[in-house]
């Protein structure tokens, strides 16, 4: 396209051009393999005559191929930055899955666990892990993610807790080049490294009132912006969140929102305890045997039947995380091949405090409960759930606390 600004009686020539003395005007669209990426336009003092006209095709054409380079350059950047920050993920997710092994155990409270596992897996429910600390929430979180049909793509774990609250968004959501101090690039949040696989949300009762807002929008629009961005970024992900918190409590206290609890609570499993599978601890001392062992170059072979008893007797309070614990120390000092463990290691034992008594009268046991009860939420000064927390104390689901706390009508409260 040419005109002749100075001639032509259909073109108004505006101010600015007639104090540039501006006469001629020329434009070419900038074409890349048959896609416009703009156009280059060239305002003259003097007439443009078809030979120059020509010149400026070819010069377009030139600049049509640097643009499309260019941009070709910056989108291999950031699909070798994405690339590079799902390989460290990947490497993360190989050294978990080696650090733990499978999933091990018989007891009817893990069978019970893992058929709501294959229940839930092939939807895109958002899940809710509960329970205390140590009993493999992570390990549950990658099966659902391994059994659903996003286990092709990206498993993204994210440790709540373990991310200082001023920089948590950013490491989720991303944030734009000079959003804050120190961002010095655009860089990518987890939530966009998951996008079409699954992102672990564990410790989600640790995050910061204004990062749940944020949490909660991707919940209902599937869509967020990163920090100091205005594009709304869409994303394709599921959610598996994990807490050791009683976030219903939390709610009571201020410090989670409810709409975020309601919006996350859509599939609740509750982690049993590893009290509550004795049964699977001669299987679990047995994997742990063989993964430190080998490790270390011995031949342990046996452990005796009575301290396999009194592994079985003891409450771990830190659950599978303590066990393995435990039997990685004594892997490392032992100088035969049957394991021996000092008992002094389990020195948090504790007999649970029976929630009801066989022999008691049918009038006196809601009575026998509800002291009980209250003696363990005076000792925890109101806290259910967690190694430290009631439910602990009397050898009990944390669920089933709560439930008995609020059919013996016990107000919690009185004891913080």
């Amino acid at each position: 396209m040419t005109a002749d600004l100075a001639t032509d009686p259909a073109i108004h020539r505006p101010e600015w051009a007639k104090a540039e003395r501006i006469v001629a005007f020329a434009g070419q669209p900038l074409i890349f393999k048959g896609k416009t990426l703009g156009v280059l336009a060239v305002f003259s003092r003097a007439h443009i005559d078809q030979d120059q006209f020509e010149w400026l095709r070819t010069f377009a054409d030139h600049a049509a191929v640097s643009i499309a380079n260019a941009q070709a350059f910056d989108e291999l950047t950031r699909l070798r930055r994405q690339i590079e920050l799902e390989r460290d993920h990947l490497r993360e997710e190989v050294r978990e899955v080696l650090a733990f092994g499978d999933i091990i155990g018989e007891s009817p409270a893990l069978k019970g666990l893992l058929r709501q596992v294959e229940r839930v897996a092939p939807t895109d429910a958002s899940v809710l892990l509960l329970g205390e600390t140590g009993t493999g929430k992570e390990l549950i979180a990658r099966a659902i993610h391994k059994r659903s049909k996003r286990s092709s793509r990206a498993f993204i774990s994210v440790n709540c807790a373990a991310i200082p609250s001023s920089i948590v968004a950013s490491e989720l959501f991303g944030h734009e080049k000079g959003a804050f101090t120190g961002a010095i690039h655009r860089r990518q949040g987890r939530f966009e490294l998951a996008d079409g696989g699954t992102i672990f949300l564990d410790e989600v009762g640790e995050l910061p009132a204004e990062t749940q807002i944020m949490l909660l929008k991707v919940l209902q629009e599937r869509q967020f912006e990163r920090i100091g961005g205005t594009a709304p970024i869409r994303v394709d992900v599921r959610i598996i969140a994990a807490t050791n918190r009683n976030l219903e409590a939390a709610i009571a206290d201020g410090v989670f929102r409810a709409d975020l609890f309601y919006r996350l609570n859509v599939f609740p499993l509750e982690m049993p305890a590893l009290r509550e599978r004795r049964a699977d601890i001669p299987l679990l001392v047995e994997y742990f045997i063989d993964r430190y062992a080998k490790r270390t170059g011995k031949r342990i072979r046996d452990i005796s039947k009575a301290m396999l008893t009194l592994l079985q007797s003891y409450d771990w309070p830190g659950n599978i995380r303590e066990l393995q614990n435990v039997i990685e120390r004594a892997v490392i000092i032992s100088d035969s091949d049957t394991l021996s463990i000092d008992e002094r290691w389990l020195s948090g034992r504790r007999t649970p405090t029976p929630l009801t008594v066989a022999t008691a009268p049918i009038s006196t046991l809601a009575t026998h409960e509800k002291d009980a009860i209250e003696a363990a939420l005076a000792e925890t000064k109101g806290r259910v759930s967690g190694p430290f927390g009631a439910a602990a104390r009397l050898g009990v689901p944390s669920s089933t606390l709560e439930s008995k706390i609020k059919a013996l009508k016990i107000d919690k409260r009185r004891f913080k």
